[in-house]
């Protein structure tokens, strides 16, 4: 071997990303990764800008952003204990969109199993605490799958937009909730703010050993993880990208895209549901108002945020649920309001939303010098 070719080899191996077929390669993987990156970093920049005009360092903005996310062990419990509902509200529009559907009623399927949870332990005030979980488990599942699959059906069947069916169907379920707490399901001693009765200590989920984290943030591990094993690991889900692809070329070779449709729509629902039903079993221990606390619809931009992947959507919320975290230590510190979280997430949604034309059009990903 000549020096001239070692040399050669020696510097492909030292810089693989110089090389176009490492590009070509792994292109999308490195633009999946450094676009959503980007667009974040644009958002932070807007909003330091945003607060500076008020007075503030931007620089002690990101110090106490990231201190009141992660900068002690009660920060990480907090960021965690938020991240949970963000998980499993996340997948209820990543799992729909790999069907080429845009479903953003997360918040409503998350109310409606919360209720379906509270209306199970209570009809069973006497069986064994396990009983009643798995109880509250399946009814949680349950309800929030058919409220969303009731969007999918009106999408399959009827041919309404699931985006406008799903976002309306969020305030049908908070219009419900208002009335069942407000009304048959009213505990006559919650006198300043309208709750169901509780569901009992003993029915309540508890927390991970250790750590000051409930369960569900278990839960939304388990389900992140076998949501991407079924969708990108199974028949089924291979059948639900094809479909997501080109429903018409589904429908030519012969693939159940209505079954698809409803299957998936309720598995997303479900995911939502579940949420709705740790938020009672873990934090409220009954149903009321506090429920509607906006992680359905942050799910939806950790679910763009994340590209629609399943796997992503864990470190996304758990981002997303540290940015939340933060919002109070902002306060006390910066004398901002609480609410400018919500300000930054909004920026960020822009941001993704506009990085989206990005894809497929950096031409060093794709080889090309």
């Amino acid at each position: 071997m000549t020096t001239d070719t070692a040399d050669s080899v020696e510097a492909a191996a030292i810089a693989p990303a110089a090389d176009a077929g490492f590009l070509q390669r792994h292109g999308q993987v490195i633009e999946y990764i450094l676009i959503p990156g980007a667009a974040l970093a644009g958002a932070l920049v807007v909003f330091g800008g945003f607060v500076a005009l008020f007075g503030k360092n931007p620089l002690d903005l990101y110090f106490y952003m990231y201190y009141g996310a992660f900068g002690t062990w009660f920060s990480w419990q907090n960021t965690l204990t938020r991240a949970a509902p963000l998980i499993l509200t996340a997948l209820c529009t990543a799992l729909p969109a790999q069907l080429g559907m845009v479903i953003i009623g997360g918040e409503g399927a998350l109310l409606i199993g919360a209720l379906a949870a509270t209306s199970a332990a209570l009809a069973l005030p006497s069986a064994p605490p396990l009983v009643v979980q798995c109880a509250m488990v399946l009814a949680g599942i349950t309800g929030g799958g058919l409220w969303i699959m009731l969007a999918g059906g009106l999408r399959q069947f009827r041919g309404v937009n699931e985006t406008i069916s799903s976002l309306l169907l969020v305030y049908i379920a908070l219009a419900i909730l208002n009335h069942l707490v407000e009304g048959p399901m009213r505990d006559p001693l919650s006198l300043n703010k309208p709750s169901t009765r509780e569901i009992g200590a003993a029915n309540m989920i508890g927390t991970i050993p250790g750590m000051d984290v409930h369960w569900g943030l278990v839960f939304g591990l388990v389900a992140a993880v076998a949501s991407y094993v079924l969708i990108y690991h199974t028949t089924f889900g291979f059948a639900a990208r094809v479909a997501g692809g080109n429903i018409r070329a589904a429908r030519i070779v012969g693939l159940s895209v209505g079954r698809l449709i409803l299957t998936v729509c309720f598995l997303a629902g479900g995911a939502a549901g579940l949420a709705g039903m740790i938020e009672v079993a873990a934090v409220q221990g009954r149903t009321n108002a506090n429920l509607a606390a906006g992680y359905g619809f942050t799910g939806i931009l950790v679910a763009f945020l994340a590209r629609q992947n399943p796997l992503a959507v864990i470190p996304v919320a758990i981002l997303l649920g540290g940015i939340s975290a933060s919002g109070g230590l902002l306060q006390r510190r910066l004398g901002l309001p609480d609410a400018s979280v919500l300000v930054l997430q909004g920026i960020i949604f822009v941001f993704v939303l506009a990085s989206d034309a990005l894809y497929g059009r950096i031409g060093f990903l794709k080889g090309k010098v």
